[in-house]
């Protein structure tokens, strides 16, 4: 049994990379900066969570298909959504950092009356 846990963390580990890898391909990272730090922790754990919690069921079941298998599989589907549309909502309205200015003032001159004739 103390192999089994220790899969099993290692495999949480390598889901919660593969799920903030994936997040930030998929999604924008410039989209992942702007989000709260506490929203990407809840989603993506939870994301692991239900991913560990899937194969863990497959495992104990007689089938790898059961319905604690599918609940799983449901819930991780459902925190994938949430994913996306938590980026889309900071898409459409998370602030940016490049400047929206209409009109910079820039200069175009340097030197007074250059190239008019003096005198």
């Amino acid at each position: 049994m103390p192999i089994l846990r220790l899969a099993y963390t290692t495999q949480f580990l390598i889901a919660l990379i593969a799920v903030f890898l994936v997040w930030s391909q998929v999604g924008g990272q410039g989209h992942l900066d702007i989000m709260p730090w506490y929203l990407k922790l809840v989603l993506g754990f939870g994301l692991a969570y239900a991913i560990v919690k899937a194969t863990i069921c497959a495992v104990s079941g007689e089938t790898a298909w059961n319905g604690a298998t599918l609940k799983w599989l449901g819930i991780a589907l459902a925190m994938m959504l949430l994913c996306g549309l938590t980026t889309y909502y900071y898409h459409l309205y998370g602030e940016s950092d490049e400047n929206d200015e209409q009109d910079s003032g820039s200069i175009s001159r340097l030197i007074p009356n250059a190239g008019q004739p003096i005198g």
